[in-house]
């Protein structure tokens, strides 16, 4: 009864996944065994993984083992970004400029359900991360949120709406804390 009626008031709407179920098996696979495990220690090999399954990754990207990706064909990260073993739960596209940092345990949600609805309709929208943005660690950023220019999203704080250029945010949901200076 319960899981009849959870299928039922589930609907994903006009969701599409975006591969082949083969890819997203070997996806599945790949991410499991090499990604989650931490038996690659080594950038160079994560990256070339992303990217066969179609992410499209700059120059010099650090990629820590542990990161988790829902689906690296949705995915644009732009030159000289690093990111730690955080999680991108990418429904829809992120896109992140050069030089961002994304810290331990951030996560990017893309997707989220609508609660006002009987069929609590899956909704989904892009992230965009311009140049020189960082997310402390534990940080979450929601789906539709854009980080403009070398903005901050501090330790632990919830972005629920975009952040200006050059500032520093704090907490849950994250508020300007200071103007970001850079020398």
């Amino acid at each position: 009864m319960l899981k009849t009626q959870l299928k039922k008031n589930f609907n994903t709407g006009d969701f599409q996944i975006g591969a082949s179920g083969l890819k997203q098996l070997l996806w599945y696979f790949t991410d499991v065994f090499f990604f989650r495990t931490k038996v690659i220690p080594f950038s160079a090999v994560l990256v070339f993984l992303l990217r066969t399954f179609g992410a499209k990754i700059g120059k010099d990207v650090r990629v820590k083992p542990g990161i988790q990706v829902k689906y690296p064909w949705k995915l644009e990260i732009g030159n000289n970004c690093w990111l730690a073993d955080c999680y991108i739960e990418n429904l829809d596209w992120v896109r992140m400029g050069e030089k961002c940092c994304i810290s331990q345990q951030a996560m990017l949600m893309t997707g989220n359900h609508n609660y006002k609805k009987t069929t609590f309709n899956l909704l989904t929208a892009p992230i965009v991360l311009e140049d020189g943005v960082w997310m402390g660690a534990k940080s979450v950023v929601g789906p539709g949120i854009k980080l403009y220019s070398h903005s901050v999203l501090s330790l632990s704080s919830v972005a629920v709406s975009d952040l200006a250029a050059y500032t520093i945010y704090q907490g849950n949901p994250a508020v300007k804390v200071r103007d970001r200076e850079i020398s």
